[in-house]
């Protein structure tokens, strides 16, 4: 079976090339295959890493959540006392003109007093001078 112009020599040396040929893409199809399984532990690492990095994301998203809620809580109670301190220092303010409305009648009281004393002073003067007198 071979060709015309083709000798036995020719179709030996053809059949070696062609095997070397094929030995040659046999050892770069090993090497690709070798490639491809190091590609493929790599892509299992990096899963594993994001994996394990979406766990993280989860756990911090959920931490984040309940210091939204904590806060949320922080700030209605912030609110609440806003409230109760709005009505301390209105009580505040009523206590201290009712204060300053009795300082006022007690000072009103010792000028009263003041002025009692010193009419029973000119008198207790004018007892002294006629006493004097005599």
């Amino acid at each position: 079976m071979s060709s015309p112009g083709m000798d036995r020599s020719e179709l030996d040396r053809r059949v070696r090339r062609q095997g070397a040929d094929i030995d040659a893409l046999y050892e770069i199809s090993t090497r690709i295959e070798g490639k491809v399984g190091s590609v493929d532990q790599r892509l299992g690492s990096v899963d594993q890493r994001v994996g394990s990095m979406d766990q993280r994301l989860d756990s911090v998203d959920q931490r984040v959540g309940s210091m939204d809620q904590r806060l949320g809580s922080v700030d209605q109670g912030v609110g609440s006392l806003d409230q109760r301190v709005g009505s301390l220092e209105v009580g505040v303010q009523e206590l201290s003109s009712s204060v300053d409305r009795r300082f006022d009648a007690v000072d009103q009281r010792f000028d009263g007093v003041g002025h009692r004393l010193d009419g029973i002073d000119g008198q207790l003067e004018a007892i002294l001078t006629i006493l004097r007198e005599r």
